[in-house]
């Protein structure tokens, strides 16, 4: 059975940094390809960063320079480094398995003051 566990999240100041993680079991985690989504209120759900099996990473835009996805293959978990957040970077953030139906089930981001 997959599982994907998301933690980390909560309510944090503009300016501030979270670090979420996703702890995987269930897949072979070091040949799966992973992403950070996210859906912000009235939003659809968009990717924010992408990880390969390999370490090679991508990103959206409005989140470059600012967060970065990172795997650590002995724990089998993926995390996403969040710095200088912003109240538009206020969302649910998910856990994927890129090609596949996995989805953890989302780690409340608030950032507000």
């Amino acid at each position: 059975q997959v599982q994907l566990v998301e933690s980390g999240g909560g309510l944090v100041q503009p300016g501030g940094s979270l670090r979420l993680s996703c702890a995987a079991s269930g897949i072979r985690f070091g040949a799966a390809a992973m992403a950070w989504y996210r859906q912000g209120p009235g939003q659809q759900r968009e990717v924010v960063a992408r990880i390969t099996q390999t370490g090679n990473t991508n990103y959206i835009d409005s989140v470059k320079g600012r967060f970065t996805i990172s795997r650590d293959n002995s724990k089998d978990t993926v995390y996403l480094q969040m710095n200088s957040l912003k109240p538009e970077d206020t969302a649910v953030y998910y856990c994927y398995v890129i090609g596949t139906s996995w989805w953890g089930q989302g780690t409340q981001v608030t950032v507000s003051s």
